[in-house]
């Protein structure tokens, strides 16, 4: 594990954090769902241009798809 990968873990699980309050308050499913991944996934993907890659896919999903 590399400073990078820590670093854009602890990003990806910020944001996370964000959308999993914002999606529980207002009752959204979509950013709910994406904050949980967000916060979850770090742990798994030990590559830091994937961890990139899924992390920035996640963060655009709850602005792309509005329910």
């Amino acid at each position: 594990m590399t400073v990078a990968t820590l670093l854009w873990g602890v990003l990806f699980s910020s944001i996370g954090l964000g959308f999993f309050i914002y999606g529980r308050k207002q009752k959204a499913n979509v950013p709910f769902t994406c904050g949980i991944i967000l916060i979850i996934y770090p742990y798994f993907i030990s590559n830091t241009m994937l961890l990139v890659l899924i992390g920035s896919i996640l963060t655009a999903i709850p602005f792309l798809i509005r329910r």
